[in-house]
């Protein structure tokens, strides 16, 4: 990267709890401009202090975005872009897991929109920034639940069938499929994408109603910290700055599931996701 590590601006969506905060805070570690994007304004200030007291970096600001919003997600893409010069990183790890189907003001499957669909507008809308600052990255936090996800391209938003695992499935083998079609988008910019598994990790994600066993289960899990460990190594190791269109686990290289190796299955979703999300690319 071209930058220096403070002149850097990061940008890390889903940022008040879980990896986002824990990626947010060990950028913050290393220098630079943070930027935590988040839904709740009470919840995003809260983390941010606890981000600017833990770091010793007081260049981490709070956005408001709510992704569960084509609108919300343009405005604040608008402010972004008034209030910062350049844009160096975008993580796309905004997640949301619900067990029962709701829709969103936008007439979408939550699952869908905040998970898939929101990230592959932001990055459009900030692309000519992300492109402005190049050498410049986009990474895309997916999950390894991606290989038992398929695209119902008849039933994208789960209208006919839906369980919470299946939407969460296809959500994040949506952003596998999405970072390997944008990165062959990409060539010769040098704007990477990537996309990777944190690990299995204990985060506040689908917290509602869940058993006893599965909360005693999850406490054997990893924290938040493991699982910022390679989005953080995505976002700024020199050892992947040529590197686009993988997919990373543990800071290596993994291969996706063969669904998400099918190009022509990541082209239809790309024109499909640009007409849901309104854009022309």
């Amino acid at each position: 990267m071209s930058a220096n590590l403070e002149d850097r601006v990061f940008l890390v969506t889903g940022a008040n709890s879980g990896i986002g905060k824990a990626t947010a805070l060990g950028l913050a570690r290393l220098g630079g401009t943070v930027v935590m994007a988040c839904r709740s304004a009470t919840r995003g200030e809260a983390a941010r202090q606890d981000v600017v007291r833990d770091s010793g970096n007081s260049s981490v600001y709070l956005e408001i975005v709510d992704l569960a919003s084509e609108e919300s997600t343009r405005s604040f893409a608008e402010e972004f872009q008034r209030k910062y010069p350049r844009l160096d990183v975008l993580i796309n790890n905004a997640g949301v897991y619900t067990a029962h189907r709701e829709v969103t003001p936008d007439g979408l499957e939550r699952t869908f929109e905040v998970n898939y669909l929101s990230g592959f507008l932001l990055t459009h809308l900030l692309l000519d920034l992300l492109k402005k600052s190049a050498p410049s990255r986009i990474v895309n936090v997916s999950s390894s639940a991606h290989s038992g996800g398929t695209i119902h391209f008849d039933d994208l938003q789960g209208e006919q069938r839906y369980g919470g695992f299946g939407a969460y499935g296809q959500s994040k083998l949506a952003q596998v499929l999405f970072t390997r079609e944008l990165a062959r988008r990409l060539e010769g910019t040098r704007v990477t994408v990537n996309a990777c598994h944190p690990g299995v990790i204990r985060t506040n994600l689908g917290m509602g109603g869940t058993s006893a066993v599965v909360r005693f289960v999850r406490l054997f899990f990893k924290g938040p910290e493991k699982g910022a460990q390679t989005p953080i190594y995505l976002a700024v190791s020199p050892e992947v700055e040529r590197v686009t269109g993988q997919y990373f686990a543990n800071k290596h290289v993994r291969e996706p599931s063969r669904a998400a190796q099918d190009p022509d299955v990541a082209r239809r979703l790309f024109d499909v996701s640009a007409e849901l999300a309104h854009l022309s690319v």
